[in-house]
């Protein structure tokens, strides 16, 4: 991923992205409408009894992980009706998710390795505040974050933006 340039290196795009589109598995659920928190590109999901997603959050488990809310093109039925910028799928709205496949992700904490481990944040740590609870992470942080064992970094590479890639193995849902 990320490419040169006359000497410049480009940066890997945004979160959510999908960047190999060859092995990529993407299943449309709506967002659970009682929701109360919007699910951000490239942000873990799980998937709820009732056939909706929901974002990955501080009670929730590397079991019960999805996968990862992609970036697409969003169509709206009334041109008035669709948000400029829109980066995030709201409650009740149809949300894609990425279920096997390579996507590009926030890294928050630590530096990826190729084929390293992938985890999420659970739990606020104070002596590292730049961990966000649902956010990815290449460094464990004990109970604090939950490693997911079908998922990978896919080069270890990670731009300005700390924007890095990973692959999801295997679908952890149906």
């Amino acid at each position: 991923m990320g490419g040169f340039a006359i000497g410049k290196t480009l940066n890997f795009g945004y979160p959510g992205n999908v960047s190999r589109s060859a092995d990529a598995i993407i299943v449309n659920r709506p967002v659970q409408s009682t929701d109360t928190n919007p699910i951000p590109f490239g942000s873990p999901v799980v998937l709820n009894a009732n056939n909706t997603y929901s974002l990955f959050g501080a009670s929730n488990t590397a079991a019960q992980f999805a996968g990862i809310a992609i970036r697409e093109v969003k169509q709206a039925t009334s041109y008035l009706s669709q948000p400029y910028g829109q980066t995030q799928y709201n409650p009740g709205d149809p949300c894609d998710v990425i279920e096997r496949g390579s996507v590009t992700v926030t890294c928050n904490v630590g530096t990826p390795t190729a084929g390293g481990p992938v985890y999420i944040r659970v739990a606020q740590n104070a002596s590292i505040p730049q961990g966000v609870i649902g956010g990815f992470e290449a460094a464990a942080d004990g109970t604090n974050t939950v490693e997911l064992t079908n998922v990978v970094w896919k080069t270890g590479l990670m731009d300005a933006n700390n924007t890095a890639e990973i692959t999801i193995l295997t679908r952890n849902k149906p």
